[in-house]
């Protein structure tokens, strides 16, 4: 078993652990060099991937490796990694409270909560629902991409990515608490009070609590 094989499977392992993704509901892929990405396979439960589970996948000719099919989803992977250099890990799941927000129109993410907020959910983006698998749904994702490490899909759940695995799965880690916070205040009749602007910017630039990601559209 190679590192990279391990490291998705620990990652699934966590992932259903952690009630962030549940039976044959996500995908995650990482990428091996600049042409190719390991994906997870089509059906494959992440809570149980096997090192014979992953497809390996030419980002720009579709060509894979193998005899396994690869995830329905693998054009939202290609495409962020496509359009992303600095992609290197890419998480594509449906959790609860996240999904619960996806599928709605009266709730959205706040992200000037708390420091972990501030940080890893600074950009959120938003797209309409597309068929699972669909070029359409890739492309839109792949567009989103330019403007976020995290892309909300109406009606579907969530794909977010980042330059290593552990900081893609915290910033869902994040993004799952966020929302369980926004709907739980909600039900309670509970205010939630928001960090101002200023202060938020303040953090994100002279705090020192991580170097600030921010990704340019050239």
């Amino acid at each position: 078993m190679t590192s990279i094989e391990k490291e998705l499977i620990d990652t699934g392992k966590s992932l259903v652990d952690n009630q962030l993704a549940w039976g044959t509901s996500g995908n995650i892929s990482l990428r091996m060099n600049d042409e190719s990405m390991l994906i997870s396979g089509s059906g494959t439960k992440l809570g149980e991937l096997k090192k014979d589970d992953f497809v390996v996948f030419d980002i720009y000719t579709d060509k894979k490796g193998g005899e396994r099919k690869a995830s329905k989803e693998t054009p939202m992977h290609s495409g962020i990694y496509k359009k992303r250099k600095d992609a290197k890990a890419i998480l594509h799941s449906s959790p609860f409270y996240t999904t619960l927000v996806a599928c709605s129109n009266e709730l959205s993410i706040i992200s000037e909560l708390f420091i972990e907020t501030m940080y890893y959910l600074e950009n959120v983006s938003y797209i309409d629902y597309y068929h699972p698998g669909s070029q359409e749904l890739g492309d839109a994702v792949a567009e989103q991409s330019l403007n976020a490490n995290i892309i909300i899909m109406k009606n579907h759940g969530v794909i977010v990515f980042d330059d290593s695995m552990p900081q893609a799965l915290m910033r869902l880690e994040t993004l799952e608490m966020a929302c369980r916070m926004v709907l739980e205040a909600k039900k309670a009749g509970i205010r939630l009070t928001r960090i101002p602007d200023k202060v938020v910017e303040d953090f994100l630039e002279n705090s020192l609590y991580k170097p600030r990601k921010i990704h340019k559209n050239k």
